[in-house]
């Protein structure tokens, strides 16, 4: 049973990410409602499941919350670092390598959220059978944006259309392969809530200090780029609402 709801979850995933591939000229819309949507999941989703599960606080910090800080402070000085957002037109062919790896980074990291989804529902599973249903339709309800969001941020940093489909396919696959596992290889909680704070602090960056700026550049910028976003948070709202 976990492997057939984590096949509906991939089928799901590549819905999203194919939506994001025939998009064109509205590009600047289609990156408004992620960044809306990335920070719903952030929001509504991540920080919320990862204080729940986190035994753990250091100093009197929750673990999640250090490992968020950690994550959107470890991408700004490796963005700094590399000059990505100083770069002028002209200079753009020499940062172009160091923005693809940024974006394969943030496709991988979308891949392994996906094993995890589907390491709940195996997880669930374990424990009883109407919980693991309930877990699978949060899952499949909002894989839709993670496919969205991981062939959206791939391609955003300069990647070829087909690495782009590809780390689709593998965050599509990733939950089959989460589901599978998760009886051979339960995760410790404090390793979930750790990770899941990584995540939110990761996505929290790049939707704020990338893929908004790129939304609402000058040439773009238009009412209906801000009504995506907030959509975009609203819409998370609404599935976190349903499936909850």
């Amino acid at each position: 049973m976990p492997i057939l709801l984590s096949l509906a979850a991939f089928a799901m995933t590549l819905l999203g990410g194919l939506v994001a591939d025939r998009v064109g000229s509205r590009r600047h819309l289609v990156l408004g409602f992620a960044a809306g949507v990335m920070l719903g999941v952030v929001a509504f989703d991540l920080l919320p499941e990862a204080l729940a599960t986190a035994p753990l606080h250091l100093h009197g910090v929750p673990l999640p919350m250090l490992t968020l800080a950690l994550a959107f402070l470890g991408i700004h000085i490796v963005e700094r670092s590399m000059g990505m957002h100083d770069a002028h037109e002209t200079d753009y062919a020499t940062h172009r390598h160091a923005r693809a790896g940024v974006g394969l980074t943030a496709g991988s990291a979308l891949v392994l959220h996906s094993f995890l989804d589907g390491a709940a529902i195996g997880a669930a599973y374990q424990a009883d059978t109407s919980l693991a249903l309930a877990v699978a339709i949060g899952v499949i309800a909002h894989d839709f944006t993670d496919g969205f969001n991981t062939y959206t941020l791939t391609s955003l940093y300069g990647n070829a259309r087909r690495r782009a489909l590809t780390l689709l396919t593998l965050d599509a696959l990733a939950p089959v392969a989460g589901a599978t596992l998760t009886a051979l290889l339960p995760i410790p909680h404090t390793i979930l809530s750790a990770y899941l704070g990584l995540f939110a602090g990761f996505l929290l960056y790049l939707a704020t200090s990338d893929i908004l700026p790129e939304a609402h550049t000058p040439r773009r910028a238009t009412g209906w780029t801000l009504t995506a976003t907030v959509l975009g948070t609203l819409f998370v709202w609404g599935v976190i609402g349903l499936t909850d």
